[in-house]
């Protein structure tokens, strides 16, 4: 079995090479896909990436949206999701139709959408948004109302930052609302001299217990950065192999170990090669969709 597997980890740089290909892996991605990426992150970090990387194909180990987003950033590139069934639960939460009929109801809002959305719902927002810019996107805006969509926790943590009024879709990520106050309290029991680290898409009531709130991306820096040496990590469990192989004198303990996100799990080195055999499943999106989608993910990198 170990043998097979370093047979298809060669085997995909071999093809990596042959195709001229960018191989992205998020944070959550199983620990075999991190390893052989050439860059590992969050998604909105990782599309970015893409569009200034020297490649002619795109290999997006994460889920559907994260695909679709690096097919807008890069629409001159072959953009590849090996796991075709990877999908973002939270971003199937709201349909493009479902937001124009709340759009019609507040007509004087502006409408920031998290980019774990369809590129459909990005294409009939203002502007997008990350867990880590959240804040400042929706403090840019002229408009005093402001529907977000589709993540009602990450709304929510932006409301405590702004005096604007947030409107939030109820929408959440299932892997981080499963998180609740006892998990808390027995992780710090565990633990008690850990800082308690948390992902704004987490519950209001683990927020409030939280040491500190950050990204996926803004986790790890934190942890590299800092003088402590424990702790408690609130987000999928994914992370851990990328904080125990960047900062391997830190100890990092999961605040829930069920915190794990199926969909993300769904890569795994054979599809990955499949992915550069074949070249597909490919992620396109229509151009009229992708036109006005790009537009908010560039009104919000402007910010």
């Amino acid at each position: 079995m170990v043998q097979d597997a370093s047979l298809i980890h060669d085997e995909i740089l071999r093809l990596k090479e042959d195709r001229h290909a960018i191989l992205l892996a998020h944070n959550y991605q199983p620990a075999d896909v991190q390893d052989i990426a050439d860059l590992t992150g969050d998604s909105l970090e990782l599309s970015r990436a893409a569009a200034t990387m020297d490649g002619d194909v795109i290999v997006f180990c994460g889920v559907d949206f994260m695909a679709e987003t690096a097919a807008i950033i890069s629409p001159e590139k072959i953009v590849l999701l090996p796991a075709h069934d990877a999908c973002c639960p939270m971003a199937d939460m709201i349909t493009a139709d479902e937001l124009k009929l709340v759009k019609s109801r507040y007509p004087d809002a502006a409408v920031v959408c998290y980019v774990n959305t369809t590129a459909e719902v990005k294409a009939e927002s203002d502007i997008c948004c990350t867990s880590s810019n959240a804040v400042k996107v929706v403090n840019s805006l002229k408009e005093d109302q402001i529907i977000f969509v589709p993540d009602r926790n990450l709304g929510l943590y932006t409301q405590r930052f702004t005096k604007k009024e947030i409107l939030p879709w109820d929408g959440y990520c299932g892997v981080h609302d499963q998180i609740n106050a006892d998990h808390v309290r027995e992780a710090h029991d565990l633990h008690p001299g850990a800082i308690i680290m948390v992902h704004p898409e987490c519950r209001p009531e683990v927020i409030d217990l939280a040491d500190h709130v950050a990204s996926t991306s803004g986790i790890i820096r934190y942890v590299c950065n800092s003088s402590e040496k424990e702790f408690i990590i609130g987000t999928e469990v994914g992370i851990l192999h990328r904080l125990t192989r960047e900062c391997p004198q830190k100890q990092c303990y999961p605040l829930s170990p069920s915190a794990i996100c199926r969909n993300m799990k769904k890569t795994d080195l054979k599809k990955v090669r499949n992915a550069l055999i074949s070249l597909q499943p490919r992620i396109t999106v229509p151009e009229d969709i992708a036109h006005r989608a790009r537009c908010a993910i560039e009104r919000m990198l402007a910010v």
